[in-house]
């Protein structure tokens, strides 16, 4: 894990921030507004594909939609897990002339360097989802994931009671300061109790599944079968880890938690392999983040409810932070309401009295 942790300072309760209509679309990117017109574009680079589902199914829409409502020019582009990739899309963007750079880095050190050059050739950069460690990022834009990490702890303590049990981590990326934070946050709620065991812990590298299939297998084996509870980082990795249980005979004998109520994690919580996962509406940090770059091309000072500080820069970076949802069986209604996961996906075939079960109807 990275030395570097963060801690977060919420000066206000974290608020769904909602993107107001500036103009119609436009392709130079020019923003009507009470205070006149303005023009600008805005390039946005995601990091992967395979860390979660959200980047293309959910981020890419929904900003595309807010920048749309605001009229305001953007390119969006994955770096599809390649830094090199990263910071080549980052120098066609700037050489385009983007105004201001959102990006969400696959790791502190060339995140940070694409936020220098930028810096240097007088354009804005927010950071989104993750915050660049020594980055010169304006703004941050993401969910408390201290608070996510509570929310997995808590989540996970509601699944094994007070029962003595013995508990593994499947953290995430190591170079992802996230999966520092969300660690951090988990570990501060299970380590106060005294009933559980932590007799395993590791990162999963990439957050790829299969390396997570590969890691609990292994702590299966060596604990031979006496793990009651995962601390899966997300869906992914907790679907690995379902994978491996269900080759064991033992699927919904272990409390598994997970993150991001992909379609996925959630058929794993109805079919009870799954225990509970961490909901973020990915809607409020899109309008959040598209929001605060409108404010930055129209030279205006973005509306935050709190600071993070950067050790590793020496300062504490203005941010907007949102905040999780933890997600039971319960709720997963929740969801499908909010429109995150269609019910006709999430519903089909032997789902469907499993829907209906949970109150989807």
């Amino acid at each position: 894990m990275r030395k570097g942790i963060l801690s977060l300072t919420a000066v206000a309760a974290a608020a769904a921030l909602t993107l107001t209509a500036c103009g119609d679309d436009s392709d130079d990117g020019a923003a009507a507004s009470g205070s006149g017109a303005v023009k600008g574009k805005v390039g946005v680079i995601l990091p992967d594909t395979t860390s979660s589902v959200r980047y293309e199914s959910f981020d890419r829409p929904y900003l595309e939609q807010a920048f749309k409502a605001a009229g305001v020019g953007y390119d969006i582009q994955n770096a599809e897990g390649s830094t090199q990739r990263f910071q080549t899309i980052a120098d066609q963007m700037l050489t385009s002339g983007v105004t201001v750079l959102v990006v969400d880095g696959l790791d502190s050190n060339s995140a940070a360097a694409v936020q220098r050059k930028a810096q240097a050739q007088g354009v804005k950069t927010i950071d989104y989802d993750r915050l660049a460690l020594g980055g010169v990022s304006d703004y941050y834009v993401s969910f408390d994931n201290v608070k996510v990490g509570e929310e997995l702890g808590k989540g996970l303590q509601k699944c094994l009671g007070d029962k003595k049990s013995n508990i593994v981590y499947l953290n995430g990326a190591p170079t992802d300061n996230n999966a520092t934070l969300f660690a951090r946050g988990a570990h501060g709620v299970l380590d106060k109790a005294a009933s559980y065991t932590k007799v395993a812990e590791q990162a999963v590298p990439d957050w790829k599944a299969e390396n997570a299939a590969t890691i609990f297998e292994q702590m299966w084996t060596e604990r031979k079968g006496a793990i009651d509870g995962v601390l899966a980082a997300n869906d992914g990795v907790g679907n690995a880890v379902v994978s491996i249980l269900k080759k064991n005979k033992e699927a919904g004998k272990v409390a598994v938690t997970g993150q991001d109520a992909t379609l996925e994690g959630l058929q794993n919580i109805l079919d009870g392999n799954q225990c509970m996962t961490v909901y973020k509406p990915v809607k409020q940090e899109a309008d959040a983040v598209a929001k605060l770059a409108v404010a930055l091309i129209k030279g205006e000072k973005g509306e935050t409810n709190g600071t993070v500080n950067d050790p590793e820069g020496k300062r504490d970076v203005p941010s907007v932070l949102l905040n999780p949802v933890p997600i039971f069986k319960d709720g997963v209604k929740r969801v499908v309401d909010d429109g995150f996961v269609k019910k006709a996906d999430l519903c089909k075939g032997a789902y469907a009295a499993k829907c209906k079960d949970a109150g989807i109807e």
